[in-house]
Order: structure tokens, then sequence, then C-alpha cells
């Protein structure tokens, strides 16, 4: 049913309709570009592999779980997300088989891109993008929608998991693909409004990140209904726009698990702050206080236990509890926060590690026999210090001291070359093991890594080729260090990913050339990187321009409605989506009756301004989802989706008395507006939209002989209203 608009328009309206949906054909190729940028986030190994099998059609299940069988992991998490779906249907599940029966293709599908993101997204070029945070609230959500689905019947919880994993993954796309226009995004973006910063991402990337999750998860084939609860989750007034059944229940579980994902990653006073909404939220779902409160608790366990398994940081457990009146009271944590890490070694300042330490301080792997330690001394500081200061080579975009990682035995590598290095200029960070130093070197992207070849935990040319697995480690100047040359070692070494070889004890002048290498591919890097950003930018504001452009070209400049070009593109659409859906379809054609005589007599400005004040009047009395082109001259279209023949006359008719009423010529010869409403409504007769258009013209021509009036031909009732 049409609902009249009331005079004043609400801020809320005007935002929510300047954020372009996904259904527009501009914001659809704009997702699909992204989608095909090189930076664009990917699946890796295993998960990529079977997302390409399950592309195929006629994939069957038992294929699936064959598939998954070659990565343990995966495996043991997807039979996990399976056993919390449906746990009154089904014991618990230990074989794959059983666990993709439950999940379906598509979910499990999501489920291997989610998981795999998480492992090689950890970190990127957005300085104000907290990578860590993003996947620690993306797993509470995922955790928290997935038991609201099973306490809330109605929506496929096999695809729960997955949709809260992956709901916000347009800004870590956004974050990856346009790394430095984002930083500035978020960092001028003002207050923590999800409506702003959409406006402000569709103004630079021509896109939002809430379109893009969305659109990922329509290509991954999960429900339309989940989809358009991803993309209005943070628009004001989303339920008015939303089309597809279930959308309304599907966005009110997922805006509750957003927001139990926010309580969980929020510092114990923000959190208190953040429970009143909380039980405003889950009031609107018919949830009890201590039913919520217990939902609540088990998701924050689950949350954690997931957070141990995927290396995710998820802080102390969260307190949930009632507030009565909105007083917020301290809370005393029903948990003791976990065990601070050590501390770093000296010259390493890490916010969030990717990893964290192990639980016991590894053994420092003793020196071979043959090893003599290098010594520090002045000649070999001021040796090194010949390579130039730490900083980047000329050229590069940024003049910050060289980092360099240094990885193994304090005895061996650290001790010996940390004073000649600091003292030579350098950036110097440490990690005692193999382990830690891939961590670190994910997390800090040092250009140069002095490496131990028997680092404990993970030696040396292990650690390199898990390092150029990642996007964030493939440009580090990767240096092994070993106590013998080996002919075996160095074929593998430099297999593996290394750049150089360096024998202990080390060569003063050999490590100072090796250092200048290193500076030489850091300023190439550096150059590299700040070409692509500027790519990036231009892409983005073409990107932009163009969008502009299209906007005139279907844009009516006299009214600001829609021209015809984009009515009749936008009802091929719609009538498309009706079919599929079996929902109804309704289109006016308007025509305004006294157009010639207004240009006769008071002329063609008093023409254009009736114009301008009879669209303005028409569009005051449509939904937000209808469109309203200018077709002709005199004429108008509006497009209705899931609107019945009942409904559709309901609101040609206030339309009609609206124009009617409305004085478009001022003065003495004073002039009303009046216009004849035509009404179709689709049916098992037509073919095609242009079958509906031409049945709305013939109810145009018939309404056009009484004027003033909406008729329709599709029943035998014609509604003659006729203004005073």
């Amino acid at each position: 049913m049409h609902k009249a608009k009331s005079s004043q328009t609400d801020i809320s309206d005007m935002t929510s309709a300047s954020i372009r949906p996904l259904s527009d054909p501009a914001v659809r190729t704009r997702a699909e570009e992204i989608r095909g940028m090189d930076d664009f986030p990917k699946p890796k190994g295993a998960a990529n592999a079977l997302i390409r099998l399950t592309q195929r059609e006629g994939t069957s299940l038992a294929v699936m779980a064959h598939a998954l069988k070659s990565d343990p992991t995966l495996s043991v998490r997807v039979i996990r997300v399976a056993n919390g779906v449906g746990g009154a249907d089904h014991g618990p599940l230990v074989s794959l088989r059983d666990a993709v029966d439950v999940l379906g293709v598509a979910p499990v599908r999501t489920l291997a891109l989610g998981f795999s993101l998480i492992a090689t997204c950890r970190g990127g070029q957005c300085r104000d993008f907290d990578f860590s945070r993003f996947w620690s609230r993306a797993l509470a959500r995922a955790v928290a929608l997935q038991l609201l689905t099973a306490a809330r019947e109605g929506l496929p919880q096999a695809e729960a998991f997955s949709v809260g994993l992956l709901a916000r993954i347009g800004e870590l796309i956004l974050a990856e693909v346009f790394p430095a226009p984002y930083t500035e995004l978020l960092q001028h973006r003002a207050g923590p409004d999800g409506a702003q910063l959409l406006l402000a991402e569709q103004e630079a990337f021509a896109v939002t990140h809430a379109a893009l999750s969305a659109s990922l998860l329509l290509d991954y084939n999960l429900s339309e209904a989940f989809a358009e609860a991803v993309e209005y989750l943070d628009r004001p007034g989303a339920e008015e726009h939303l089309q597809t059944s279930g959308a309304a229940d599907a966005h009110r579980l997922l805006a509750l698990a957003d927001h139990i994902g926010a309580v969980c990653v929020a510092a114990p006073a923000d959190a208190r702050a953040l429970m009143p909404r909380l039980f405003e939220l889950g009031s609107r779902q018919s949830f009890a206080a201590e039913q919520l409160i217990a939902l609540c608790n088990r998701a924050a366990h689950e949350w954690r236990e997931w957070g141990t398994a995927l290396e995710i940081e998820t802080g102390p457990m969260p307190h949930f509890e009632e507030h009565p009146g909105g007083t917020l009271p301290d809370v005393v944590p029903v948990e003791a926060a976990p065990v601070p890490a050590a501390a770093p070694p000296p010259g390493l300042h890490v916010a969030a590690p990717v990893a964290p330490p192990p639980a016991v301080p590894p053994r420092d792997a003793p020196p071979a026999p043959s090893a003599a330690p290098a010594t520090a001394s002045l000649d070999f500081a001021s040796t090194v210090a010949e390579a130039g200061p730490g900083g980047v080579a000329a050229g590069s975009a940024g003049s910050a001291p060289l980092c360099v990682l240094l990885v193994g035995d304090e005895a061996r590598v650290r001790g010996p070359l940390r004073g000649a290095l600091v003292e030579a200029g350098y950036r110097v960070a440490e990690a005692v093991d193999g382990r830690q130093g891939l961590a670190r070197a994910v997390e800090l992207q040092p250009q140069v890594m002095l490496v131990d070849l028997q680092a404990a935990e993970v030696d040396g040319i292990e650690l390199t080729r898990s390092l150029r697995q990642f996007k964030a480690g493939r440009s580090s100047y990767v240096m092994i260090l070993a106590a013998i040359e080996d002919d075996e070692k160095l074929v593998a070494a430099f297999a593996a990913g290394a750049d150089a070889f360096l024998t202990l004890p080390l060569s003063p002048r050999l490590l100072a050339a090796r250092l200048l290498a290193g500076k030489r591919v850091a300023g190439l890097q550096a150059e590299l990187t700040q070409e692509r950003e500027e790519i990036r930018r231009m892409s983005a504001a073409l990107a932009v321009s163009n969008q502009q452009l299209q906007e005139v070209g279907m844009t009516d400049l006299l009214t600001g409605c829609r021209n015809r070009r984009y009515a009749m593109e936008r009802i091929q659409q719609e009538w498309a989506m009706a079919v599929r859906s079996e929902r109804s379809l309704a289109c006016m054609v308007i025509d305004l009756d006294n157009l010639k005589q207004i240009n006769d007599t008071h002329g063609h400005a008093a023409g254009d301004t009736a114009l301008k004040l009879c669209a303005s009047a028409l569009r005051g009395e449509m939904r937000a989802q209808d469109v309203l082109a200018r077709s002709a001259g005199d004429e108008f279209m509006v497009i209705c989706p899931d609107t019945s023949l009942e409904a559709a006359l309901a609101c040609a008719e206030r339309m009609r008395d609206a124009v009617a009423t409305l004085p478009v010529v001022a003065g003495e010869r004073a002039a009303h507006g009046s216009v004849s409403i035509g009404v179709a409504v689709r049916d098992a007769s037509m073919q095609d939209a242009d079958g509906l258009i031409r049945l709305a013209d013939q109810s145009a021509y018939l309404a056009k002989r009484h004027r003033n009036t909406v008729a329709t031909v599709q029943s035998a009732g014609t509604l003659t209203q006729r203004s005073a």
C-alpha cells in the first residue's frame, strides 16, 4: 500500500534516498569493476580450489565433501558451523559429508571464502582501518546471527554464519583496493554514523561498502533476503525500502547481531553505553531480557572459542546484563582478563600482533659449532653505514628510516647486528624465532629482513616460503643467514623466495652492499605503490565522473525526474525481477491536461513552472522505491514494484488530487493543474514490459476523455474524480 508523505522532508529520508541501491545498473557495474581489480581480496589455496569447483554446474555434495578433505583445518571449521544449524533436527555431526548435507553448496563455498580471507587479510596499507577489530567483530556477528536465526524461524539457518562473517566485507574490500583514499575518508569522517560513511564512500568511489557486500553474497548464491538486509544495514528507515520476502526479518536479526558484535569488541565503558540499544533491538524481535542476555552470553563464549581457533584477538569476556531505567551500573567482569603478552623486544612497537606469541618463551637454538659470532665493533657499524642513512632510496614516497627485521638467536644474529644497524640509522625490529618473525613481518611489513636459517620453531626457508604467500610479505627484501654456504640450502632458499644468502660470520662490506640493494628495492616498491595509488585515485575519480555523466544522461533537466531512457531500462529490470519472484508490478502513464493552455495563455516560462510543480506534487505521493520519469513533453510515467491494481489506483487518485489542488500559475489569471492517469498491472496475458506500458497507455487514453481522471482498462470500474 502506498503511503502519502508529509510536507516536511525528514533528513533520514534524504540520506537514504541519496544512497544509490545495488539494483541501480551503474552501481552493479561499478561493483563488478572493483571486483576485477588486482588488489581485490581473493581466497587462496584449498579454499580457492573449492570455490572454483562449486562454480561448475552439477557439482554434487559428495564431490564437495571430498574436495574439502584436502584442507583438514577448513573441514573442521565447516563441521563446527554445521553443528550450530538446527541442533534439534540432528545429532552431533562428525562426518564431513553430513556437515555438507546440512549446510549446502552455497554456504560451504561462502565459508571457504570467509575463512580464507581471515587468514590472508589481517593487515594492509589502509592505516586507519583496524583489521584485527574488523575480523573480531565479524566473528562475533557471525556467531550471534547463527544463534538468532535458530531462535527465530523463517530464515535459512545454514547461511547465517556466512552472512554474519561477511556482512561488512565491503569495508575491507575498499580498504584493500583503495588504501590511501579510504584512509583519508576515515580520517575526515565525522562521528560513528553509518549512513554518513555510506554517503562518503559513494561520493569517493561511486559505490558503498554495503553494496559491495550484498553483491558478493548474491554472487555466492546466498538468499536475496539476507543480501538486502546487508545492503540496508546502515541505512536510516531501511525497512521501508526492503522488497524481498523475509528481508525485514533478516534486517532486524542482522542489526541485532551486528550490535552484539559491537558490544563484544567495545571497551567496558563503551559496552555499557551500548546496552540500552541492545535491549531496544531485542524487544523488536520479542526477546525477553533474560532470554536475550542468555543468548548474548552464549554468543560471547562461542566468539572467544572461535577467536582462539582462528588466532583472532577477542579480549576479555563481555558482560551482558539488564539495566532498568537506563541506569548503567559498573560491571565486574565474570572472567579475568587474559594474561598480557610479553613485552616486545627493543625497537619493535606492535599495537595488535597478527599471531599470538608462544605461551612459553621458546628456547634459543644453540649456535652451530662452526658458526663464529660476528663482532659488533665501530668498524663494523661504520662499514654498514656506508650503505647510506636508513631512509628509503631517493625518489620514493617517504623518508622514514628503513625498517630491518632481525629473526633468530640473540647470540648468532640479533646481538651482533642490532647496535650496528641502529647506529647506521636503520629502524630495527626483532623476533626470537621463525613463528614470531612471520607474524611480525606480516604486521610490520619491513623493507629488509635478516633471517637465521636455523631459527627456532620455523626455520628461515620455511618462514620465507610462508611469508611470500601473504600480500604484505611479498615486498620485503629477505636475506637468509647461515653458518656455511650449502648449495642445497642455497637453492632451497631462493626457491622459497629469498633475495640473498649470506654466510656467518658476516662480512661488513658484503652486508653493506646487500643493504644497499635492499634500499634500492624498497625505493622501487615505494614508487610502484605511489603510482598504483595514483592510478586508483584516478580510477575512482573517473568512475565518479562517469556516474555523474550517466546521471545527467538519465535525468530530465527541467523537472529533475528520470527521463524516458532511464524509465525504459528500469521497467525492463523490474519486469524481470517481478517474473522471477512472481511479484506484482504496476505502471502509470500520466498526462497533464492543460499544459498547452498554460503555455498559450501565460507563456512557456509558466508552462515550465507548471511541469516542475506537478512533478514535485506527484513525487510527494510516491514510495521511495517507486520511479517517476518524464517520458514526453507533458507526459510522465510511474513504475511501482510490488503494487497491486487496487493500491496503484489509490495512489494515482492521491496524485490526481494533489495536482488538482495545486496552483501552478499565480496572479490574477490563476490556473490549477489537472492530470489524467492511466493505470495497469502485470498479468498473465502480457509477454513483456512493453505490453504493460501499452495497457497503461490505453488506460490513459480512457482517462483523457474525461480529463482530471484516473482510469484502467483492466477492471469494469473507471474512477472519475474531477476537481472543482
